[in-house]
Protein backbone atom coordinates (compact mmCIF):
# COMPACT_ATOMS: atom_id res chain seq x y z
CA UNK A 1 0.00 0.00 0.00
CA UNK A 2 1.06 3.55 -0.60
CA UNK A 3 1.35 5.90 2.35
CA UNK A 4 -2.09 7.50 1.76
CA UNK A 5 -3.70 4.09 1.21
CA UNK A 6 -2.23 2.80 4.47
CA UNK A 7 -3.39 5.92 6.30
CA UNK A 8 -6.93 5.51 4.96
CA UNK A 9 -6.88 1.78 5.79
CA UNK A 10 -5.90 2.47 9.40
CA UNK A 11 -8.42 5.33 9.68
CA UNK A 12 -11.21 3.05 8.44
CA UNK A 13 -10.42 0.37 11.05
CA UNK A 14 -10.15 2.94 13.84
CA UNK A 15 -13.46 4.54 12.80
CA UNK A 16 -15.15 1.15 13.24
CA UNK A 17 -14.26 1.57 16.95
CA UNK A 18 -15.36 5.24 17.00
CA UNK A 19 -11.76 6.49 17.02
CA UNK A 20 -11.24 9.59 14.89
CA UNK A 21 -7.77 10.36 13.56
CA UNK A 22 -6.66 12.85 10.89
CA UNK A 23 -3.50 12.75 8.79
CA UNK A 24 -1.07 15.61 9.39
CA UNK A 25 2.66 16.31 9.40
CA UNK A 26 5.12 15.14 6.79
CA UNK A 27 2.74 12.55 5.36
CA UNK A 28 0.27 15.35 4.54
CA UNK A 29 3.11 17.17 2.76
CA UNK A 30 3.97 13.99 0.83
CA UNK A 31 0.33 13.59 -0.21
CA UNK A 32 -0.15 17.21 -1.28
CA UNK A 33 3.16 17.36 -3.19
CA UNK A 34 2.74 13.97 -4.90
CA UNK A 35 5.89 12.83 -3.07
CA UNK A 36 8.08 15.78 -4.08
CA UNK A 37 8.80 15.56 -0.37
CA UNK A 38 8.95 12.03 0.99
CA UNK A 39 8.04 11.14 4.55
CA UNK A 40 8.29 7.67 6.03
CA UNK A 41 6.01 8.30 8.96
CA UNK A 42 2.27 8.61 9.18
CA UNK A 43 1.10 11.06 11.83
CA UNK A 44 -2.54 10.41 12.62
CA UNK A 45 -3.69 13.05 15.08
CA UNK A 46 -5.88 11.55 17.79
CA UNK A 47 -8.61 14.14 17.22
CA UNK A 48 -11.16 12.72 19.66
CA UNK A 49 -8.69 11.92 22.46
CA UNK A 50 -9.23 8.16 22.26
CA UNK A 51 -7.48 6.06 24.87
CA UNK A 52 -4.07 4.82 23.72
CA UNK A 53 -5.14 1.31 24.73
CA UNK A 54 -8.05 1.44 22.27
CA UNK A 55 -5.74 2.52 19.46
CA UNK A 56 -3.24 -0.17 20.46
CA UNK A 57 -5.91 -2.89 20.25
CA UNK A 58 -6.93 -1.88 16.72
CA UNK A 59 -3.33 -1.57 15.54
CA UNK A 60 -2.47 -4.97 17.05
CA UNK A 61 -5.45 -6.53 15.24
CA UNK A 62 -3.98 -5.15 11.99
CA UNK A 63 -0.61 -6.78 12.69
CA UNK A 64 1.24 -3.72 13.96
CA UNK A 65 3.63 -3.85 16.90
CA UNK A 66 4.15 -0.95 19.25
CA UNK A 67 7.72 0.33 19.62
CA UNK A 68 7.83 3.37 21.86
CA UNK A 69 5.51 5.95 20.40
CA UNK A 70 5.43 4.30 16.94
CA UNK A 71 3.66 1.32 15.43
CA UNK A 72 5.55 -0.87 12.97
CA UNK A 73 4.44 -3.61 10.60
CA UNK A 74 6.77 -5.98 8.77
CA UNK A 75 4.92 -5.41 5.47
CA UNK A 76 5.54 -1.66 5.31
CA UNK A 77 8.40 0.78 5.68
CA UNK A 78 6.12 3.43 7.19
CA UNK A 79 6.09 4.25 10.90
CA UNK A 80 2.67 5.12 12.30
CA UNK A 81 2.31 7.55 15.18
CA UNK A 82 -0.74 8.95 16.97
CA UNK A 83 0.12 12.39 18.37
CA UNK A 84 -2.38 13.53 20.97
CA UNK A 85 -5.00 16.07 20.00
CA UNK A 86 -6.40 18.54 19.82
CA UNK A 87 -6.44 18.74 16.04
CA UNK A 88 -4.88 22.20 15.91
CA UNK A 89 -2.20 24.26 14.24
CA UNK A 90 -0.62 26.41 16.91
CA UNK A 91 -3.33 27.65 19.22
CA UNK A 92 -6.14 27.37 16.66
CA UNK A 93 -8.24 24.34 15.76
CA UNK A 94 -7.79 22.99 12.25
CA UNK A 95 -10.32 24.73 10.03
CA UNK A 96 -10.96 22.00 7.45
CA UNK A 97 -10.51 18.28 7.15
CA UNK A 98 -10.43 17.09 3.55
CA UNK A 99 -11.59 13.63 2.53
CA UNK A 100 -10.18 11.66 -0.37
CA UNK A 101 -11.76 8.32 -1.31
CA UNK A 102 -9.11 5.66 -1.94
CA UNK A 103 -9.39 1.94 -2.58
CA UNK A 104 -8.52 1.22 1.07
CA UNK A 105 -10.92 3.73 2.65
CA UNK A 106 -11.40 7.48 2.86
CA UNK A 107 -8.30 9.44 3.77
CA UNK A 108 -9.03 12.25 6.24
CA UNK A 109 -6.30 14.89 6.07
CA UNK A 110 -5.78 18.48 7.15
CA UNK A 111 -6.28 21.03 4.35
CA UNK A 112 -3.37 22.29 2.26
CA UNK A 113 -3.61 25.66 4.02
CA UNK A 114 -3.43 24.01 7.45
CA UNK A 115 -0.57 21.83 6.23
CA UNK A 116 1.36 24.98 5.31
CA UNK A 117 0.60 26.42 8.77
CA UNK A 118 1.84 23.21 10.38
CA UNK A 119 5.11 23.34 8.47
CA UNK A 120 5.57 27.06 9.12
CA UNK A 121 5.33 26.44 12.86
CA UNK A 122 8.32 24.10 12.58
CA UNK A 123 10.25 26.81 10.79
CA UNK A 124 9.23 29.69 13.06
CA UNK A 125 9.73 27.85 16.35
CA UNK A 126 12.78 25.69 15.61
CA UNK A 127 14.35 27.36 12.59
CA UNK A 128 13.84 24.15 10.60
CA UNK A 129 14.57 25.13 6.99
CA UNK A 130 13.22 21.79 5.74
CA UNK A 131 9.82 22.73 7.23
CA UNK A 132 9.86 26.01 5.30
CA UNK A 133 10.76 24.15 2.10
CA UNK A 134 7.87 21.74 2.70
CA UNK A 135 5.43 24.63 3.22
CA UNK A 136 6.56 26.14 -0.08
CA UNK A 137 6.19 22.79 -1.88
CA UNK A 138 2.60 22.43 -0.66
CA UNK A 139 1.77 26.01 -1.68
CA UNK A 140 3.29 25.42 -5.12
CA UNK A 141 1.20 22.29 -5.78
CA UNK A 142 -2.09 23.11 -4.01
CA UNK A 143 -4.57 25.94 -3.64
CA UNK A 144 -3.56 27.67 -0.40
CA UNK A 145 -5.45 30.57 1.16
CA UNK A 146 -2.76 33.22 1.73
CA UNK A 147 -5.27 35.59 3.35
CA UNK A 148 -5.98 32.87 5.92
CA UNK A 149 -2.24 32.29 6.41
CA UNK A 150 -1.73 35.99 7.11
CA UNK A 151 -4.70 36.12 9.51
CA UNK A 152 -3.39 33.03 11.33
CA UNK A 153 0.16 34.40 11.55
CA UNK A 154 -1.18 37.59 13.12
CA UNK A 155 -3.29 35.62 15.63
CA UNK A 156 -0.26 33.45 16.52
CA UNK A 157 1.91 36.58 17.00
CA UNK A 158 4.01 35.50 14.00
CA UNK A 159 3.09 38.29 11.59
CA UNK A 160 6.62 39.68 11.29
CA UNK A 161 8.33 36.31 10.74
CA UNK A 162 5.56 35.39 8.26
CA UNK A 163 6.07 38.60 6.25
CA UNK A 164 9.81 37.94 6.18
CA UNK A 165 9.36 34.60 4.35
CA UNK A 166 6.63 35.60 1.87
CA UNK A 167 9.26 36.01 -0.87
CA UNK A 168 9.85 32.23 -0.59
CA UNK A 169 6.26 31.62 -1.69
CA UNK A 170 6.32 34.29 -4.39
CA UNK A 171 9.38 32.75 -6.01
CA UNK A 172 7.50 29.49 -6.61
CA UNK A 173 4.50 30.99 -8.39
CA UNK A 174 2.40 29.72 -5.45
CA UNK A 175 -1.17 30.75 -4.74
Amino acid sequence: MSQPELGAFIQMHLEEKDIEVVLSGGAAVSFYTRNAYTSFDIDLINAAFAARKSIYEVMKSLGFEEHGRHFLHSDTEFLVEFPAGPLAVGSEPVKEVHRYPLETGTLKIISPTDSVKDRLLGYFHWGDLQSLEQAVLVARDQAVDFNELERWALAEDLAEPYRSILKEFNSTDAG
